[in-house]
C-alpha cells in the first residue's frame, strides 16, 4: 500500500503560508492518563517518523485569499487517533478562529479515539462538538476534507459536521473503521462516493483542484449582506395568460426555461450542496448551492420541475438555516407540479420534511426572495416560498391543488377541469389581485 500523504503535504495541497499555532501546555503522566504500558515509547516513536509532535497540526493561513484556521490531522501518527492533546489543540484553534473571525477548514485522515488513553480520549469528541458549536454559534463556516481514511469520532465530529464537506476520492469514510467492520459489510459502502450518494458529501475533488474549489466556497461563505436577493428576471414569454388553464398549460411547456436556465443567468458563479445529512439527495429535484450574483454571494435552492422528493426538501432547510447562519440573502425559485406523493417518498417522511422547510423559512432571519418559475403546485412548491416577498413569471401559476385533482376531489367530469382552473384563480395577475404573490416578474436584461 503507499504511503499516505502527511498533514504538511496536505497543507501544502492547499496553501503556501501557513504557520503553525502554538501548541497548550499539558503535564504529562508515565505511559499517559491511564499509565498503559508503552504508550510513550510509541509516541516517540511516531514523533521520530512523522516530525510531529502529535496526531493534528493546527494553524492560520490563506487559502484563495480568505484567512482560515487550518487543522490538518497526521494519519502517520497513531493513525491519527485522537487523545486529550489531540483535544488541546483542537479547542484552541477554534479559540483562535472566533477570536479573530476566521473559518475553520479541516483536513481530516483520521482512525477515531486512542485506545491507549481509554474512555478520556472518548470524551474529547463531546469537547470537540462543543467547540464547533461555538463556532457555528458565532456564525463562522466550518469545512471539511475528507481524506484517506476518515472514521470514527474524527469523522462524526469534525468531517459530518462541518457546514460543506468535501472529499478526496477514493478515501474510505465511514464511522467504523476497517478493522471493526462486520466481516460481511460491503467495503464500497465506505468510500467518499457512496457517502456523496447517501448525501453526507456535498462534492468529490481532485487534489489537483482541491485548492481553487476551496478557495472558491471560502469567498462564497464569508462575505455576509443585509440586503435581499434581486428578483431574477422572466426569461420565458412576457404575456399573460388569458384562462387559468392557459396559465396551467404554459407552465408544463417542456420548452419553458426551468431552473438550471434561471441559475446561469443569474450568477455568475456558483458551488452547490449536496444531500440533507440524513441519508438522501435530490439531485432531480432541488438544487441548492451559493453563487456570486453582481458581486455578491446569494444562496439558492432551485425546484426543477419535478415532483420534489423528501430528501429535496430537508436539503433545502439545510441550505436556509446555513445561510441564515452566515447572514446570506436567499434566492428560492419555485418549479413543481407537487411533493412526490408515492409510498417511498411516505416512508422517507415527505410530511416531516416539508414541515421543517416550512420552519426554516418561516424563522430565517436573513432576507429571502422567491420566484415561482413555472409550475406552484400545492404545498410541495408553498414550502420554499418566501412569505410577503414571493413574485411570478408570466408562464407561471400557483395552486392550492392542480386543477384535474381539484375537479377529481369535488366530483366534477373531466371537461370540467378547464373551469375549475378558472374558477381557482391561479394566473399571475389574478395572484396578484389576490396579495399572493408581490409582483410579476419583468422581462431579463
Amino acid at each position: 500500500m503507499p504511503e499516505r500523504p502527511s498533514a504538511r503535504d496536505a497543507l501544502a495541497l492547499v496553501t503556501d503560508d501557513f504557520a503553525e499555532l502554538p501548541s497548550p501546555a499539558r503535564d504529562g503522566q508515565p505511559d499517559g492518563p491511564l499509565a498503559w504500558p508503552g504508550y510513550d515509547v510509541s509516541r516517540a516513536r511516531a514523533a521520530a517518523r512523522t516530525g510531529e509532535e502529535e496526531s493534528v497540526v493546527c494553524g492560520h493561513a490563506t487559502v484563495g485569499g480568505t484567512p482560515v484556521v487550518l487543522i490538518a490531522f497526521e494519519f502517520g501518527f497513531l493513525g491519527g487517533s485522537l487523545g486529550e492533546r489531540t483535544g488541546d489543540r483542537l479547542e484552541a484553534a477554534h479559540v483562535h478562529a472566533r477570536e479573530r473571525r476566521l473559518p475553520v477548514l479541516s483536513l481530516v485522515a483520521t482512525g477515531g479515539s486512542r485506545m491507549q488513553e481509554g474512555m478520556l480520549a472518548l470524551t474529547q469528541l463531546q469537547r470537540v462538538a462543543r467547540q464547533s458549536a461555538l463556532t457555528r454559534a458565532a456564525g463562522l463556516p466550518q469545512l471539511a476534507v475528507l481524506r484517506d481514511p476518515t472514521t470514527g469520532g474524527g469523522w462524526a465530529t469534525l468531517g459530518a459536521g462541518a457546514d460543506v464537506v468535501l472529499a478526496l476520492p477514493d478515501a474510505q469514510v465511514g464511522f467504523a473503521g476497517s478493522r471493526v467492520r462486520p466481516p460481511d459489510a460491503d467495503p464500497a459502502a465506505y468510500t467518499a462516493q457512496a457517502q456523496r450518494a447517501a448525501g453526507t458529501v456535498d462534492a468529490v475533488v481532485r487534489p489537483g483542484e482541491l485548492r481553487e474549489t476551496l478557495g472558491r466556497w471560502l469567498a462564497l461563505l464569508t462575505a455576509p449582506s443585509a440586503e435581499p436577493a434581486p428578483v431574477p428576471g422572466a426569461l420565458g414569454r412576457a404575456d399573460l395568460p388569458a384562462t387559468g388553464w392557459d396559465a396551467v398549460r404554459r407552465a408544463r411547456d417542456p420548452k419553458r426555461p426551468r431552473a438550471h436556465a434561471y441559475l446561469d443567468a443569474y450568477f455568475t458563479a456558483r458551488a452547490a450542496i449536496s444531500g440533507d445529512r440524513c441519508g438522501g439527495t435530490d439531485p432531480d429535484g432541488m438544487l441548492c448551492g451559493f453563487g456570486t450574483h453582481d458581486g455578491r454571494t446569494v444562496a439558492y435552492a432551485a425546484q426543477t420541475g419535478t415532483a420534489t422528493r423528501p430528501a429535496g426538501y430537508r436539503t433545502a432547510a439545510r441550505l436556509i438555516r446555513l445561510a441564515d447562519r452566515l447572514s446570506l440573502p436567499v434566492l428560492t425559485l419555485v418549479d413543481t407540479p407537487g411533493a412526490a406523493n408515492d409510498a417511498e417518498a411516505e416512508r422517507q417522511g415527505a410530511g416531516a420534511a416539508i414541515a421543517d422547510l416550512f420552519a426554516a423559512v418561516a424563522t430565517a432571519r436573513t432576507p429571502i426572495t422567491t420566484l415561482v418559475i413555472g409550475e406552484g403546485g400545492s404545498g410541495g412548491a408553498l414550502a420554499l416560498a418566501a412569505p410577503g416577498n414571493t413574485w411570478v413569471t408570466p408562464d407561471s401559476y400557483f395552486s392550492v391543488i392542480a386543477p384535474e385533482l381539484a375537479a377529481a376531489i369535488l366530483k366534477r367530469p373531466p371537461e370540467q377541469v378547464r373551469q375549475t382552473a378558472d374558477q381557482l384563480r391561479v394566473r399571475p395577475q389574478d395572484l396578484v389581485s389576490l396579495g399572493v404573490v408581490r409582483g410579476i416578474a419583468g422581462a431579463a436584461a
